[in-house]
This record gives C-alpha cells, structure tokens and sequence, in this order.
C-alpha cells in the first residue's frame, strides 16, 4: 500500500495566514485610492471655494465703486440743475452746454444702476457657487478620516490575523466612500456636516 504524505499544520496555517494578508493588502490598496481620490476633491472643492469667494469679493467693490460713481453723479446733476434754477442762471449758449452737462450726468447715472445690477447678478451667482463647494468640503474631510482610520485598521488585521478588524476596516471605509461620493453629489446632506 502506497503511503499518503499528510501536509504539515503549521505550512497550511501558514498558506492560509499568507493568503488573508494578501487579500487584506489588496483591500488596503482599493481604500488608498479611494482616499487619494477623497483627499483630490477635498482640494478641489476648497480651491473652488476660495476662488469663489475672491471673484465675489472682486464683484462686490465693482458694485461698490459703481454706487461711489452713482451718487457722484447724481450729485454733481443736483449740482448743475440747482445753478441752472437760480434766477441770475445762464443764458443762452451757456445754459444750453449747461443743461447739456446735467442731461449727462443724468445719463452717466443711469447707466451705473444698470450696470450695477448686472454686476449684482454675477456677484451673487459667485456667492451660490462659493456655497456649494462649501457644503462639499466637509464629506471630503471626513471621509478621508475614516478611509485613514480603515486603513490602519486593515494593517492591524494583517499583523494580528483578524477577520474582526478586516470587517471594522471595511465598515469604516465604505462610509468614507460614500462619504466621497456625496461630496461630489450632495445627494444626502447631513445636517451636523453643512457649514453655518
């Protein structure tokens, strides 16, 4: 009868030991790139911001350098009107370049209404999009937290060979991968994460 070799205990613990470390490995690679791609809209999402944020404020002294121009020539129209009413006012040729000059500025203050308000719109439009990847932030951050802590979480479990810590790494970073698709998204705003 031929004689059957029975494999070694140890040598098969050690290929299934071997095995899980390789599939926890593989798993702690898919949770870099998802944190990789977190922490890319993250940046983005604050660049964004900020650059919102800037052209606003451009927008908003525009509106503000318009108004100064407004009333600097509603007041010299206010000027030019009030001399023309005087009873010893202008004649003749020079009271038509007069009046001329207060139809002006009558004009010029027109048209800074009508340019403040288009430039009102692009402010608050700026305003809106500065809001937006504000409320995204903030999934960002938190989802490459908890892809960070599932991380370290999947290398405990390579060192210590527990499937517990496998689960607890894997919990954590599907949370942080939706997490990271919402701040895409905003599908689900959850309201501790909005900004105030």
């Amino acid at each position: 009868m031929a004689e059957v070799e029975l494999p070694d205990p140890d040598e098969l613990k050690e290929k299934r030991d071997q095995a899980f470390s390789r599939r926890v490995a593989l798993l702690t690679a898919v949770y870099a790139v998802v944190l990789a791609i977190a922490g890319l809209g993250g940046k983005y999402a604050m660049k964004e911001m900020l650059l919102a944020q800037q052209q606003s404020s451009d927008q908003w002294a525009y509106y503000q350098a318009k108004v100064v121009r407004e009333h600097l020539n509603r007041a010299n129209k206010i000027l030019v009107e009030t001399q023309l009413a005087e009873p010893a006012g202008f004649r003749g040729a020079e009271r038509t370049k007069f009046e001329a000059l207060a139809k002006r500025f009558g004009d010029e203050e027109q048209r800074m209404v009508a340019d403040k308000k288009d430039i009102e719109k692009v402010a608050r439009k700026l305003e809106q999009e500065r809001d937006l990847f504000r409320a995204r932030d903030p999934y960002f951050d938190y989802a490459e937290v908890l892809l960070q802590i599932a991380i370290v979480c999947a290398s405990v479990a390579i060192l210590s060979v527990s499937r517990p810590m496998v689960a607890v790494s894997g919990a954590l970073a599907i949370l942080g991968a939706l997490l990271t698709v919402n701040g895409f998204t905003l599908f689900v705003k959850i309201p501790f994460l909005q900004p105030h």
